[in-house]
């Protein structure tokens, strides 16, 4: 009869045999530990949050407990259907736009026979810029409502009036103000994406449609160079769309000022900053907020990801 071999033990098992993963753990070790520490409790404790009616308390203990109550209130109030209202006119806004710029950008980087990597660097080097600087920029420099502003300064050469460019309502400039400083932070990234999509695509195909008569230009764009970038394509409508949901930083530095956040243009973060941290502080409210907003995000990516046809095997 042949002895039981013993279970290797947890830790065991954990470094693999001659512990041959212990490197890998010494690398990753302190990355997992960081992302469960930061990133998931928090979020499980959002959750486990959002049934409370918790003011000015990050902890449950000693609130009242409202079940689903936090959630019929923020389904229930028009300042955050609102916000939900904005972020759709910003997607609206910034992902066509994004979308058509990088994509132009890295057409005409990938023709450039010198100084590619040049032209490269340049375009994505407003990625590194942080959002909060970049607002500042936007602000004070760009788009001022005085006649320092360089827009106004331009406008001011043809005669045209100074245009309080972020506390006009009607027409609503704010948006240009907006929408640009995102599109110039945000377009080099999607162009090296597009970069990479270009590059893997055979030249044997533009030979061949060459040897059947299609004429370069849009002809051959259409029926070649847009059709191989379709899983390229979907990664950045998806990606776009996701980080138009977490739009803050722009948004909060362009609109505020000593007297708070106006009442037009709040996307959903700006609505839970305030919720949470604002007079009320409710925290319970607006960790229903915050679970709501993720619930959203992910049902629109499941949405795009299967209306796209993301993952599905080519025939």
């Amino acid at each position: 009869m042949t002895p039981a071999v013993p279970r290797p033990s947890f830790g065991a098992r954990l470094l693999g045999p001659q512990r041959r993963n212990l490197w890998f753990w010494a690398f990753v070790g302190p990355f997992a530990l960081g992302l469960g520490l930061f990133t998931y409790v928090p979020l499980v404790w959002s959750v486990y949050l959002s049934f409370f009616d918790a003011h000015n308390t990050v902890s449950p203990s000693g609130a009242d407990f409202v079940g689903l109550g936090n959630y019929t209130a923020m389904l229930s109030d028009d300042a955050f259907l609102g916000s939900l209202g904005t972020f759709a006119l910003f997607t609206a806004f910034i992902v066509p736009a994004t979308y058509a710029l990088s994509l132009a950008l890295a057409l005409m980087v990938n023709r450039l026979r010198f100084a590619q990597a040049f032209f490269r660097s340049v375009f994505f080097l407003p990625t590194a810029c942080s959002y909060v600087v970049a607002a500042v920029i936007w602000k004070l420099s760009l788009f001022n409502g005085v006649r320092f502003g360089l827009a106004n300064t331009v406008l001011g050469w043809f005669g045209a009036d100074q245009t309080a460019w972020l506390s006009t309502t009607d027409p609503p400039w704010y948006w240009l103000v907006i929408v640009t400083v995102r599109l110039w932070l945000q377009a080099g990234f999607y162009m090296i994406l597009f970069l990479a999509g270009l590059q893997r695509i055979a030249p044997q195909l533009y030979e061949a449609a060459a040897v059947d008569g299609a004429r370069p230009g849009w002809q051959t764009f259409r029926h070649i160079t847009f059709p191989q970038l379709r899983a390229t394509s979907v990664a950045v409508v998806l990606l776009l769309v996701i980080n138009a949901f977490q739009a803050f930083d722009e948004f909060y530095n362009l609109l505020s000022d000593a007297r708070g956040y106006p009442p037009y243009a709040r996307p959903p973060l700006v609505y839970l900053y305030y919720t949470a941290l604002g007079r009320d502080q409710n925290l319970g409210l607006g960790s229903a907020g915050a679970v709501i907003l993720a619930l959203i995000i992910a049902v629109a990516t499941v949405v795009q990801a299967r209306w796209f046809g993301l993952g599905r095997k080519e025939e």
